[in-house]
């Protein structure tokens, strides 16, 4: 690791297989595990994340380390989230190997990031991260809402995710993580990633998804679990109008098409159609 190393720091393919077989770990498929092999890969994160100096990063899953190095070199402080028990026990020797400099400013969380409550250090001002493909959309979701302060988010996620994630109303594959996703945040594709910077190599194409934290919160009197209540009921059944998939939620056909009417929506029109916002006032004029 030498100053003319372009790596730096960072770990390359051959240092994370090495790192793996030291500890005796196989990526597993249950846990969603692909590591990150590239190092301009993690540096191009971390730029595209816009992180700062300033900035308090909170990291889930961070594996054998690669992203988290990556932070260390340009944020001031980084918490990972990990849930494997031989991961979470090595990362912190990683980082002092590695970076000795900027192992006070980090600190390691041993849990599953879905049942986080807390952290230690700084409050979060980003959460930057490479989701495992199963539990993306929730854990996003959960760490949003649970830490108000965390302002940006980069997450890189399976490529079919991100464009859920990110798609506007009308949108084929918009729908029930484009409308949570976007009471917390403006959110937009920030890339693609493609396979061969992980190993194992997974199956799908990767992307990028950035959310910055609305300024102001979706403007209504329903609550966060009313609204994601009718949310739910619409994409449940996406194919119906909303008179009809919402009649569930609303006790009868009629007292749906009620509630809709009164929040300025068309009875006919589907839950693909319409914004987060008119999600809220739909919830607002519920009988």
């Amino acid at each position: 690791m030498s100053t003319t190393d372009p790596q730096g720091p960072l770990l390359g393919p051959a240092d994370i297989r090495e790192l793996a077989a030291a500890l005796g770990v196989r990526p597993t498929k249950q846990r969603g595990q692909n590591f990150v092999i590239d190092a301009n890969t993690v540096r191009r994160i971390v730029r595209t994340a816009q992180v700062t100096p300033e900035d308090n990063v909170v990291e889930v899953g961070p594996g054998l380390g690669s992203l988290t190095l990556a932070l260390l070199e340009s944020a001031a402080h980084v918490t990972a989230v990990e849930i494997d028990d031989v991961l979470a026990a090595a990362l912190p020797a990683t980082i002092e190997a590695r970076l000795p400099q900027k192992k006070d400013a980090f600190a390691l969380v041993h849990s599953d990031a879905m049942q986080v409550r807390e952290l230690p250090g700084p409050a979060p001002t980003a959460l930057v991260a490479n989701l495992p493909y199963n539990v993306a959309v929730p854990v996003l979701l959960h760490m949003l809402d649970t830490f108000p302060t965390i302002e940006r988010t980069l997450v890189m996620v399976q490529a079919e995710v991100a464009d859920r994630l990110a798609a506007a109303p009308g949108s084929k594959v918009y729908g029930v993580p484009s409308v949570k996703a976007n009471w917390y945040a403006d959110v937009k594709r920030a890339g693609s990633i493609g396979r061969n910077v992980f190993w194992p190599a997974p199956n799908v194409d990767s992307g990028l998804v950035a959310l910055v934290r609305r300024t102001e919160p979706v403007a209504t009197t329903a609550s966060k679990r009313e609204v994601f209540a009718v949310v739910d009921a619409a994409f449940a059944q996406r194919r119906k109008t909303l008179r009809a998939a919402l009649s569930g939620w609303a006790g009868s056909a009629a007292a749906a098409e009620a509630a809709l009417v009164a929040a300025g929506v068309s009875p006919q029109a589907r839950g693909e159609a319409i914004t987060v916002e008119d999600f809220a006032r739909i919830a607002e004029n519920k009988q």
